[in-house]
């Protein structure tokens, strides 16, 4: 095989790649053995013909395809081995030449990894964030913990409250017809929700139990039901049952049911700002590299080349495509839901996969401009935390682990650590 490397604009490249003449006949008799199964003629067994009648009376062509297919497989791969590009996309494939008797000869043109240009990294203005807890921040996790242990009591002796869970009966009308889908009965309702109409939940604010009343409302303008939208309704309702919740006594009791670490309320009460205190200095971590990391993104100079591109944005559908299939749906039936269509989720994925890319592409360089290397030490580090959290032995953990993983995972920690440089030079203002 011969192999020619031409360097083409926009970070492009065409591979010209050549198979010798007795590789080709190679792979034709190859293409020959595998197809004559396939093949009948008269006064031969099936699967019997010889090659050079099939060839005589179909043309040399007939085994064309199945030839160049297994000679693009076995070239490129060899070819992608040795132009020491670093390809990153799949090859657009020409063929050139493909002739009985003659080399073989195709075009591969691939995307390669593009230079970076950076900008300032270092020294990039962020937003100043704090750390400190207010007691209102104390209180209302407190009461989050409280309405997780709540319980659910019936009420009799009065309305209905806001926040309360109840049973409705109810009818709509229209210009003094019913309506389609109108109507319902017991059906469970949260005050407050959200769930029916704008104004609907409120108006029931103060109905007793079996009681009834009229709630009137106007249909919003953008209604899902057309024939509906825009117009006044009366709903005739009736509340059939109330229940609350009853929100547990903030005690020494509630403390020991719900804290491993405290035992009295002040003791909670700490231990429930030391939690926020140390989520804000984690969400404070984390924006500050997305704002930094954001900023020297934007300032370095990439030209990414489109199929490069067009690559991440499959990947990157692919694999919503499998979290959707996870959840019971096909993409068929997730198109229908939402209305989307394949062309408009690549389209609406080509942004995200741009913004990835780069982004990748300028942590690499800052890593290699700052000299981060990985070294065997850290790895076995980061692969000990790995298997502790398979809770598995890290040697059985290794096994699942080749080379190209391990040099992957050195890849993502000196990334990770120019994330951290970039954040740690960055500058509150």
């Amino acid at each position: 095989m011969s192999l020619q490397v031409e360097k083409l604009e926009h970070n492009m490249a065409k591979l010209t790649i050549e198979v010798p003449a007795e590789d080709v006949e190679k792979a034709l008799q190859a293409a020959y053995l595998k197809e004559r199964s396939k093949i009948s003629l008269p006064g031969f067994r099936k699967g019997k013909v010889p090659r050079q009648m099939i060839e005589k009376m179909f043309g040399p062509e007939v085994f064309y395809d199945e030839a160049a297919n297994h000679m693009i497989s076995e070239a490129y791969g060899n070819a992608y081995d040795e132009c020491e590009l670093e390809i990153v996309s799949q090859p657009k494939v020409e063929v050139i030449q493909l002739e009985k008797g003659k080399p073989f000869i195709f075009t591969a043109e691939v995307a390669v990894k593009p230079e970076v240009e950076l900008g300032e990294y270092k020294g990039l203005k962020v937003d100043k964030t704090s750390t400190r807890v207010t007691q209102k921040e104390i209180d209302e996790e407190i009461d989050k913990e409280r309405e997780r242990n709540a319980r659910t009591i019936d009420v009799t002796d009065r309305a209905v409250q806001d926040k309360d869970q109840i049973k409705l009966d109810f009818e709509g009308f229209v210009d003094g017809e019913a309506f389609e889908g109108g109507k319902g009965e017991d059906f469970p309702l949260t005050i407050g929700s959200g769930a029916f109409i704008p104004g609907f939940e409120d108006q029931l604010i103060g109905a007793k139990i079996g009681e009834e009343m009229e709630v009137n409302v106007t249909f919003p303008e953008d209604y899902q039901a057309e024939d509906l939208a825009g117009k006044a309704a009366v709903f005739k309702c009736k509340v059939n049952e109330i229940k609350a919740k009853e929100l547990p006594e903030l005690d020494d009791e509630f403390v020991s049911d719900v804290s491993e670490e405290s035992e009295t309320v002040d003791e909670y009460k700490a231990e429930i700002k030391a939690k926020i205190k140390e989520r804000k200095e984690r969400e404070g971590k984390q924006k500050r590299e997305d704002q930094s990391v954001k900023q020297a993104v934007e300032n370095a100079k990439i030209d990414i080349p489109e199929p490069m591109l067009d690559l991440q944005t499959k990947q990157m559908a692919d694999d919503f495509a499998r979290r959707v299939m996870q959840q019971g749906l096909t993409l068929e039936q997730y198109f229908q839901l939402t209305g989307l269509s394949e062309e408009k989720m690549m389209e609406e994925f080509r942004p995200q996969a741009e913004e990835r890319i780069r982004t990748r592409l300028v942590l690499e360089a800052v890593a290699a401009a700052e000299n981060i290397e990985v070294s065997d030490e850290r790895l076995e580090e980061e692969l000990q935390k790995m298997a502790d959290s398979y809770q598995m032995e890290v040697e059985k953990f290794k096994e699942f682990m080749g080379d190209n993983e391990k040099k992957q995972m050195k890849e993502d920690i000196a990334v990770q650590d120019a994330v951290t440089l970039i954040a740690d030079a960055a500058v509150e203002e």
